[in-house]
Parts: structure tokens; sequence; C-alpha cells
């Protein structure tokens, strides 16, 4: 399974999405971000190739649904609501998103 994780700058919250889920069996996890300066900005290649995308506050989720309306067509959209005050692979963040995640894919 392919999980896009997104958040603004690709630096603190979905790299660490990718760093933890990637650890999983059969899961295969990226992080983007919505900004240009983006350290991977989110595309339509990345759309894509995700079978499901997670944002992590509802600003990305408006975002990409306007840029990428057409081909979220047939994907799943979740909104984590996780906000920017967490630094990256910090364990409160590892523990939401090891909450969070979970209810939406099977590991």
């Amino acid at each position: 399974m392919n999980l896009l994780f997104v958040c603004s700058e690709n630096r603190l919250r979905s790299p660490t999405a990718e760093e933890v889920f990637s650890k999983y069996s059969g899961i295969h996890a990226i992080g983007a971000g919505t900004n240009a300066d983006a350290e991977t900005p989110v595309s339509g290649d990345l759309i894509e190739w995700a079978d499901v995308v997670f944002v992590m506050e509802k600003t990305h989720r408006n975002k990409i649904s306007k840029k990428y309306k057409k081909l979220l067509k047939d994907k799943r959209l979740v909104c984590l609501d996780i906000p920017d005050v967490y630094e990256r692979m910090q364990p409160e963040l590892i523990k939401l998103l090891e909450a969070k995640v979970p209810k939406y894919i099977r590991i």
C-alpha cells in the first residue's frame, strides 16, 4: 500500500510519518509538502502513486483538493489534524501518528 503524507514544508511532520510507516511490511510511504519551497513538493505523480493521502491540517486538504481534484476522485484523502508544533521524530508526534493512521489502513 502506498501512503502519501503531506504537511507544509516536508521537514518535520510528513518526514516523520514517512519514516515511521515505511518500517511496516507492505507499506510504502512518502512525505511531501504543499509549499513551493518544500523538500519534496506535492505533485500529480505523487497523488497518482498514493493509495491514501494523509494531510496534517485542513489547509493542506483544501490546497490539495483544489489543485488535484480530478486525481483525487478515486482516492481517500484523510486529514489527521496534527498541528505544526512538533519536531521531526518527536516521540509525541510518533504516538499521534501511530494512533491516528491505522484507523484508515490495515497494518
